[in-house]
């Protein structure tokens, strides 16, 4: 089964052109279906039956996996025997009957501006650590890029004359606006910060580690966790709060949702619409807690 799983995402890279991470996520789901199956015995794509594929999936609620990871699991396995039965390598498709579970949508943590703002206080800006953190947030929340892109960011996708940042998302690539509190913070900590990280000529990457090499997703959290616990603020925080609080903000403060959408680099603009539906729940609240007449 292994070599079916390397010549199924052989597939999606040379003729779907999907991007690395698809990849990996696809062969991540499919080598742990492959090991549930080798337990129970099977080794062989032509032996799996749907009610094997079903044993899986009961396996993985039981075990309290999520159920959006059930979901990309179902999807996985569904383009995997699509693509052994165009094949011919397996005479039915087992995964047909699946069906994945309702997921369930979370709305997205969001911080107040009144948080933020304290967020983004605490870096010390007399050292380079600090001046590196408080320009990483404040681009961050300036952009609402993924931390993802941030961290890949190099010196030559920030005009700071101009006032801008060239995002890159998987083989698109997207222009965003950066207002002059993030642009100074960039100023100073290529000019003060930077340099005590990286030998001139060096690394490429904008944004690294005190050891000068490019900062990792797992690097990044700890600096945000820590400053959310420096600031007192409470629940949930993730690399990914900065991103939904841009969003909100922006909508909250009169930016049309297909500017919000641009911005964020989402594909389909109902993504975006979950930030819009946030901003009407707000403001109903704010309306039931101040109107007289409610």
């Amino acid at each position: 089964m292994e070599r079916d799983i390397r010549e199924f995402i052989a597939y999606l890279h040379n003729t779907k052109k999907t991007s690395h991470n698809t990849e990996i996520s696809y062969e991540r789901d499919l080598k742990k279906m492959e090991n549930f199956l080798d337990e129970r015995g099977i080794r062989n794509v032509s032996e799996v039956r749907g009610i094997d594929l079903e044993a899986y999936m009961d396996y993985m609620e039981r075990e309290d996996f999520a159920s959006s990871t059930i979901s990309r699991s179902v999807a996985s396995m569904r383009a995997f025997f699509q693509f052994l039965f165009r094949e011919g390598k397996v005479k039915e498709d087992p995964s047909e009957e699946l069906r994945p579970p309702k997921v369930k949508k979370k709305m997205p943590e969001i911080l107040s501006v009144e948080e933020v703002d304290r967020l983004l206080a605490q870096p010390k800006k007399n050292t380079p650590k600090g001046l590196r953190d408080t320009a990483m947030l404040e681009l961050l929340y300036a952009t609402g890029m993924r931390v993802s892109e941030l961290i890949h960011l190099e010196i030559d996708d920030v005009n700071l004359s101009l006032g801008y940042v060239t995002c890159h998302d998987s083989e698109k690539e997207r222009v965003i606006p950066i207002g002059n509190v993030s642009r100074k913070a960039l100023e100073k900590y290529m000019a003060e910060g930077r340099p005590a990280f990286v030998n001139e000529g060096g690394e490429k990457i904008l944004f690294t580690n005190c050891s000068g090499k490019a900062m990792s997703r797992q690097g990044f959290w700890k600096v945000l966790k820590g400053y959310a616990d420096d600031a007192g603020i409470k629940g949930d925080i993730t690399p990914h709060t900065l991103r939904h609080s841009f969003a909100v903000h922006m909508l909250q403060n009169g930016a049309d949702i297909k500017s919000v959408q641009e911005m964020l680099g989402h594909s389909d603009i109902s993504t975006t619409q979950v930030y819009l539906n946030m901003n009407i729940n707000r403001m109903r609240d704010v309306y039931m807690k101040a109107h007289p007449r409610h």
